[in-house]
């Protein structure tokens, strides 16, 4: 990377500053009836989705007009720019739409495709994660760093279930009935952002899925990086936020274990 820090922390201030704007809308909205339009059969898109969303493009467009941007809701603004704002205006909608609170925003900033900052809001438990690269990660104003366990069975993991889980061939259910008798004991928070974020604070050892999108993983994965973790695919090669797999952990060990249950699982499926 060739930015410098003092650029890279004025962009992060710029999405920490956005996301606690955007995650004020969402929490004057939680507790609302809301207006809820599905994009597939259990896709849920509520009004404060969009919102938020409205907030924090509008903010991008006035403060970095030469800035491309992807966001869940809205189509994309692509020039070919080297940087890019990948952004999710409420990650964990279908929780939002049922008054449960575990929901995020969820802001990233890429340069040349790779993610430089990262900002998930909590707004429910006032949790800002964040991380620039290179400059460690952080809630609120405490270093972040992942947990220090090793074996899988003492691990606590974290995994979802896509939206596409009727017909989808990997649909995970398979690999969490494996798994489950592997590790200590697995949860499902309904926020990818979150899970990956609790990684790095060291609530997760481990967290994988299938079929996740760019805005679900762009910015969390910088902050499981710099806390000091492992995000790869599940064979682990490289990931990028376009990949339909990701496996996440808080060290080789670990993240080796977590691999073999589940590609083991796949070659039996």
């Amino acid at each position: 990377m060739k930015l410098k820090k003092e650029e890279l922390k004025k962009y992060l201030k710029f999405a920490e500053n956005t996301a606690f704007e955007a995650g004020k809308i969402l929490s004057i909205g939680f507790n609302k009836k809301k207006k809820i339009t599905y994009k597939g059969i259990i896709d849920p898109v509520t009004e404060y989705d969009l919102k938020s969303e409205k907030l924090i493009i509008s903010r991008i467009l006035k403060k970095y007009p030469e800035h491309d941007i992807l966001s869940e809701e809205s189509q994309p603004k692509e020039t070919k720019a080297d940087f890019r704002w990948v952004i999710d205006p409420l990650d964990g909608t279908v929780n939002y739409a049922h008054r449960m609170p575990i929901y995020s925003v969820s802001i990233a900033l890429q340069y040349r495709g790779k993610s430089v900052v990262g900002v998930v809001y909590d707004p429910e438990n006032k949790e800002l994660y964040s991380a620039a690269f290179g400059c460690g990660a952080y809630l609120n104003s405490k270093k972040l760093k992942v947990s220090s366990e090793t074996k899988l069975d003492r691990a606590l993991l974290a995994t979802g279930f896509a939206y596409n889980i009727h017909n989808a061939r990997k649909n995970n259910l398979g690999m969490f009935s494996r798994m489950i008798k592997q590790a200590q004991a697995i949860r499902r928070l309904g926020s990818a952002a979150l899970d990956l974020c609790w990684l790095a604070a060291g609530r997760f050892d481990g967290f994988w899925e299938y079929y996740l999108h760019p805005w679900d993983t762009a910015a969390a994965m910088l902050i499981v990086a710099e806390a000091g973790g492992i995000v790869t695919k599940i064979d682990s090669s490289e990931y990028s936020i376009f990949d339909n797999e990701i496996l996440a952990a808080n060290n080789k060990s670990i993240q080796k274990a977590m691999k073999k249950v589940l590609t083991t699982s796949v070659k039996k499926k």
